[in-house]
């Protein structure tokens, strides 16, 4: 097994319950996560044999561009995507962090972090 992490893309988005955080929008970071079979692309160096950053980069600006009330619809949305689109992944993190949140205080980010496992295929036969 091994890791591979993409951390702190940063997007601007329009996330939140309140009006004025859909219309004016804000900054976020992003990291995600992912642990795979590494092995093959490590003895193969072919990026075709492990998992594309770039697509996981790709899906997390995608995903964050449709606006949501809450950071865990997209944290679930980005998740989601991650293993439809790489088979090569068993498990992956998400961290979806809102940059100056309008709390009423002195607070750098909200965060939330969510993990999900792939499920094991049963086969009926």
């Amino acid at each position: 097994m091994g890791i591979i992490k993409v951390e702190n893309i940063r997007v601007f988005a329009n996330h939140g319950c309140l009006k004025e955080e859909t219309a004016i929008g804000s900054d976020y970071r992003v990291d995600i996560e992912v642990k795979a079979n590494l092995q093959t692309s490590a003895l193969s160096d072919e990026l075709s044999d492990t998992v594309d950053y770039v697509l996981l980069n790709k899906i997390v600006r995608e995903e964050m561009a449709k606006p949501s009330k809450l950071l865990e619809t997209v944290a679930k949305r980005i998740l989601n995507r991650v293993f439809n689109e790489e088979a090569l992944i068993t498990k992956a993190t998400i961290a979806v962090s809102k940059i100056n949140p309008p709390i009423g205080g002195d607070v750098e980010m909200v965060t939330i972090k969510m993990s999900q496992k792939r499920k094991k295929q049963t086969y009926l036969g």
